[in-house]
């Protein structure tokens, strides 16, 4: 059979092998034009220049029309090709998707709702003014939060690849960032590994040796966990973030399935928790004047600071600029509601750190400790917030399960970041990824660890008064928090805001025209301009001032 086409100079006589072949060499071989010119090596035929391009032009359309009416016909089952808006992409036939829409929900929530919005934002919050600050921080979370994650949930869908291969399967030249992604992802997954050990510690103790942690929180934190008295951290550096570390590969190691089941289970069960913790706090004695300071609004106590702390705070309680949230959507099909998940996974994600606030604010103002951020506020003064409570026992084992279903749910979407790049990427086994993976993870985290008062683990880091020396733990902290993080999704908004374009992100939002987006003008707007700005911001704040606003 033979197509012929008449074109301005000159008619041009196309077979169907000829076609087959230029698709066969530029899509998959990925061979030049020059290479496709002399298609049949060895021989004197060549095929001209146009008639190479009108090939692939031609072979394109064909199997990109093929493959859309075989995909009309086969929703629910996973093509090794995807047509979208004329366009062919390759998939992994093998590679998993979400089974619902809730369990995608759940999952991504998970993968947002960390130990930031539990053991940082009321610190804030009680720190900036209370009521106004939470006004100034859902403001930021709708404007900068809702606007970043969408953005990632579209370049991830539109590719059906990890965070390098999204980028890459759009432009060539960025997949540096998704690859910046992958590695920022898996540097916090060092540390994030061993803090969960440390929650799952804590709950093991409240359940055998409370009364040795209301001795001396303090000291049992600094000793048991960290090694200050001298003798090695076995259970904290060691054995906890190994049964963690352990827990977290295994769910990993069932693909997206193991992931759906586990947030099912868990995010259901955190939310019981932190409002049981919630009503508790705010009915202890004393606790009236928490509340009245967390409902109060008065704007005269927001500065700078207090906007900016807000701005970090929505930023890094999402889990954005390190490809997990584009990961989780490359595993969504064409058909979910990109809008409506985005604004429920922020919805959620703001709702677990203002119940947070509400559980740790009322319960300092009523036993009269002063609230702080971080793990020695989380491991050792709570302790005492606890013992000072009725039922104390009972409530402090229900908060580090809280932390420990919140670190897990977290811990596994970064890992699967990673390892879905190595999936792809590198062409390893998911089994043989997840043994590599862990095995380094676990050799830094321990480091990560025992650098805290142990052993004298330094890094190096340049800030405005010149070259330091923190500890090796703090300097993992600085370079995901203060410079990694932030410019993962700096290269993100640019991306999709000035490479990509926001036309092409807004039709994958709304599945082409599928779902409506009334404020998708407003959206075009805040990723091109006021995003690249608020990102920046948060950027020159950390790396010039050096301040901590993760």
């Amino acid at each position: 059979m033979e197509i012929y086409m008449i074109f301005r100079y000159s008619s041009l006589r196309i077979n169907l092998q000829d076609i087959g072949t230029a698709y066969i060499f530029f899509f998959i071989r990925k061979d030049s034009l020059s290479d496709i010119i002399q298609l049949r090596r060895g021989t004197e035929k060549r095929m001209s220049e146009k008639k190479a391009i009108i090939c692939i032009h031609y072979a394109f359309y064909v199997v990109s029309v093929f493959l859309h009416l075989i995909q009309r016909n086969n929703r629910a089952s996973n093509l090794s090709f995807i047509c979208k808006g004329g366009i062919l992409m390759s998939t992994t036939e093998n590679r998993g998707q979400f089974g619902s829409k809730l369990g995608f929900i759940l999952s991504a929530a998970g993968s947002a709702v960390g130990l930031g919005n539990i053991w940082k934002f009321p610190g804030k919050a009680y720190n900036c003014g209370g009521g106004a600050f939470l006004l100034v921080y859902i403001i930021m979370v709708a404007l900068i939060g809702t606007t970043v994650m969408m953005a990632e949930f579209t370049v991830g869908r539109n590719a059906h690849k990890n965070a390098l291969g999204s980028f890459r399967a759009i432009s060539q030249k960025w997949g540096f960032a998704g690859g910046l992604g992958v590695l920022t992802g898996f540097i916090i997954l060092c540390y994030y590994c061993q803090v969960g050990g440390w929650a799952m510690k804590y709950i093991v103790a409240y359940i055998v040796d409370v009364k040795t942690i209301w001795a001396d929180p303090t000291a049992y934190f600094l000793n048991n966990l960290l090694g200050a008295d001298g003798t090695f951290p076995l259970q904290g550096a060691v054995i906890f973030p190994f049964i963690f570390l352990f827990l977290t590969a295994y769910i990993i190691s069932h693909g997206t399935a193991g992931i759906e089941k586990m947030s099912k289970l868990l995010m259901p069960l955190l939310f019981i928790m932190l409002i049981a913790l919630m009503i508790r706090s705010c009915t202890l004695p004393g606790a009236d004047d928490g509340l009245k300071y967390m409902l109060n609004v008065d704007f005269s106590t927001i500065n700078g600071v207090a906007i900016l702390t807000a701005l970090g705070q929505a930023f890094f309680s999402l889990s954005l600029g390190m490809g997990v949230m584009m990961t989780y959507a490359s595993y969504l099909s064409n058909e979910d509601n990109l809008i409506s998940n985005t604004g429920i996974v922020c919805v959620l994600d703001t709702l677990v750190a203002l119940f947070a606030g509400f559980m740790i604010i009322p319960a300092v103002f009523a036993t009269g400790i002063d609230p702080g951020m971080g793990g020695g506020f989380a491991f050792a003064t709570l302790a005492g917030v606890f013992e000072a409570i009725p039922g104390g026992t009972l409530f402090g084992l229900l908060f580090y399960f809280l932390l420990f279903f919140a670190a897990v749910t977290s811990s596994t979407s970064i890992m699967e970041g990673t390892i879905a790049f190595l999936i792809e990427e590198k062409g390893l086994k998911r089994n043989h990824a997840l043994l590599g993976t862990s095995v380094v993870v676990f050799i830094i985290g321990v480091f990560y660890t025992l650098s805290q008062v142990y052993m004298n683990i330094k890094g190096i880091w340049v800030s405005k008064n010149g070259i330091e020396y923190p500890i090796f733990g703090d300097f993992l902290e600085y370079l995901t928090d203060r410079l990694l993080l932030p410019l993962g999704a700096f290269f993100t908004t640019v991306f999709v805001g000035w490479i990509w374009g926001t036309d092409n992100s807004v039709e994958e939002a709304t599945s082409y025209g599928k779902f409506k987006f009334t404020l998708a003008p407003v959206y075009k707007f805040i990723v091109k301009i006021l995003d690249p700005i608020a990102i920046g911001v948060i950027i020159i704040a950390g790396l010039v001032f050096g301040m901590s606003i993760s």
